[in-house]
Formats: structure tokens, C-alpha cells, sequence
């Protein structure tokens, strides 16, 4: 019975298709740190691929609302928490992550986020309500 050669047989088997948009690009951070943050999602069982430059995008749209938005977002809520996501969740996640990274990797993310932070800190919000 003759060999088949190896090519012919790859072309036969079916081809892996790669998941688009799932490389995480955020603005202000090295690829060492990127590097970083694409191993913890294909690491860590409560990330996915592209959750890091989600939440990352989800808090920026937050604090680039107006003071308005955002006043209505505290008193009643987002409306469109479920088809959109919750940026507050957005920023617990990056909490998360902060904690699972390098300290070198950790504190070039901080320095985004604390970027982002600071964009809230001219609006006069009131507290986050504790819970009882």
C-alpha cells in the first residue's frame, strides 16, 4: 500500500480558525505588559480572551460621560447594563486583574486606570452607597 505524503493529508484535515479581535490593545501600555495580560486570560478560568481590553474600553466610555449621564446613571441606574455591561463591573475586573499581574505589569496598568480615575475626580459625586 503506498504512503500518502504528509501534505496531502493536512489539506484533508480540517482548518483551525483563530478568534478575531481577541488581541488586547490598550493605548499606554508596553507589549511586555500586553504579553502579560493576554497570558492571564488564556490563564486564569474567570478571564477570556479580550476581557482585559474590554473592561479597559467599558470604564474609559464610562468616565467620558457627561456629569449629567453620570448623575443619572447613580440615581436610577444603566439602562443598558445588559446589553452593553456594567462599568462598574468593568472596573472590579481590572481590580482583579491588577492583583493577578507583575509588579512591573501591574503598575503600568495602575497608571491607565489611574488616568481614567482621575477624569471622575472633577465631577462632585456623591459616595458609592455601602451595603448594610
Amino acid at each position: 500500500m503506498p504512503r500518502n505524503r504528509p501534505g496531502r493529508i493536512r489539506a484533508g484535515l480540517p482548518r483551525r480558525h483563530r478568534e478575531q479581535n481577541t488581541k488586547t490593545i490598550i493605548d499606554g501600555l508596553s507589549p511586555r505588559v500586553l504579553s502579560e495580560i493576554a497570558r492571564l486570560e488564556r490563564t486564569r478560568n474567570y478571564l477570556e480572551p479580550g476581557t482585559v481590553g474590554w473592561a479597559v474600553r467599558m470604564w474609559k466610555e464610562h468616565v467620558h460621560r457627561s456629569a449629567r449621564e453620570l448623575w443619572h446613571h447613580y440615581e436610577h441606574g444603566d439602562v443598558h447594563e445588559y446589553c452593553c455591561g456594567n462599568p462598574l463591573q468593568a472596573r472590579a475586573v481590572l481590580d482583579t486583574v491588577l492583583q493577578g499581574m507583575s509588579p512591573r505589569g501591574a503598575r503600568e496598568l495602575r497608571r491607565v486606570i489611574a488616568h481614567l480615575d482621575g477624569q471622575l475626580d472633577h465631577l462632585s459625586l456623591p459616595p458609592p452607597p455601602t451595603g448594610p
